[in-house]
């Protein structure tokens, strides 16, 4: 049975509302999906585990809505710390251009303006095309996590299929499931360029660690090894047809998603498409210290204003980078996969250990 044990605090101002303050051993199917939307939406407490494991052993939770001035005022975890060097040398080129500028005008006795419209409509071109670049990243980062989602519901369905429908054997057992569930710290290795760590010692031991480093593809040795599994329980141990059949599909899914997964690392968003926009975004904050000339008493804040502008722009440029590898841990919001890693390992082991007990 599925439970969520939720440590809740329920304050605001439209439901004036008296709820006590642990709600736990609540079952999912007595809540319909808009009664379980709401109640998400309103958890402000430390955190909602789903599952009977200790809070601290999981690394996956749900997180509660931050206070904006808390993340407002955030460095951790922001783009910020990125661009700043960035957003420095715009605003020193302004000032370049600014004093120099000045002194054509002192010299020849010119007047140095640009008019603004022209610099509107580019900056809402430039706008389109950032906005166009950031979806495209977070359309990678949606698609790796629909991914690891399906790496979570096939491992499920495997070791199920393999406890309820597979021999009674319990060294067969115990094999397919300690395969099973490092199956998605392989797949994390692999897309991360690593080798297996010490999750994989621990679950399979340091020869068969070795055994999978040595491999040219990681998740494919544990998936055929897994296969090997299914072969000899349909050969030897008496598994029908039918179950294999079943079990193997969902094997064979879960080579599928570390597919998709490689899909989306080994082809990057179209270079053509970024240096176009960078180019744009340079020429446009180039010139915008031009179109503020003669528009203020001193010239002075015409840098100020320049790194203003910069930075948002230059923000959303990052954040587009940023969403192209969801799997890489020097990137800003990354796929937490060593807490989904966990989450798979900890719900297969927490099924054969299920059986086990049964036994």
């Amino acid at each position: 049975m599925v439970r969520i044990a939720a440590i809740l605090t329920v304050a605001t101002n439209r439901w004036r509302l008296a709820v006590p303050p642990v709600i736990s051993d609540i079952r999912v199917d007595w809540l319909t999906p808009m009664v379980a939307k709401q109640l998400l939406r309103r958890v402000n407490g430390p955190l909602v585990t789903i599952g009977n494991l200790e809070p601290d052993k999981r690394k996956m939770t749900l997180r509660p809505r931050q206070d904006f001035w808390r993340e407002a005022f955030a460095v951790h975890g922001s783009i910020a710390p990125s661009i700043v060097s960035r957003v420095a040398v715009f605003g020193l080129a302004a000032t370049a251009i600014v004093v120099v500028a000045r002194y054509l005008e002192n010299q020849f006795q010119t007047h140095m303006h640009l008019d603004v419209t022209h610099l509107e409509l580019a900056g809402a071109a430039l706008g389109v095309l950032l906005v166009f670049r950031t979806n495209l990243g977070y359309e990678r980062w949606w698609e790796a996590r629909k991914l690891w989602g399906g790496f979570v519901d096939r491992t499920r369905n495997l070791t199920i299929g393999a406890m309820a429908y597979g021999p009674r054997d319990a060294l067969w057992r115990e094999q397919m499931t300690k395969w099973t569930a490092c199956f998605p710290h392989v797949v994390r290795h692999s897309l991360r360029r690593e080798r297996p760590g010490k999750a994989v010692v621990r679950l399979l031991g340091q020869d068969a660690t070795d055994q999978i480093a040595a491999a040219q593809h990681m998740p494919a040795f544990v998936a055929l090894k897994l296969g090997h599994l299914l072969r000899d329980a349909r050969e030897r141990l008496g598994l029908d047809p039918f179950s294999f059949q079943q079990i193997d599909r969902e094997r064979a899914l879960l080579v599928d998603y570390v597919g998709g997964c490689e899909r989306i690392l080994n082809t990057p968003a179209p270079q053509a498409y970024s240096l176009k926009i960078r180019h744009f975004l340079m020429l446009l904050l180039l010139f915008l210290p031009l179109t503020l000339l003669h528009r203020f008493t001193n010239n002075w804040p015409i840098p100020l204003i320049t790194m203003i502008a910069a930075y948002p722009l230059l923000s959303l440029d990052q954040l587009g980078v940023e969403l192209q590898n969801p799997f890489a841990t020097e990137n800003l919001s990354h796929l937490p996969l060593d807490g989904l890693s966990d989450s798979i390992e900890n719900n297969v082991l927490g099924i054969w250990e299920r059986e086990k007990d049964e036994e």
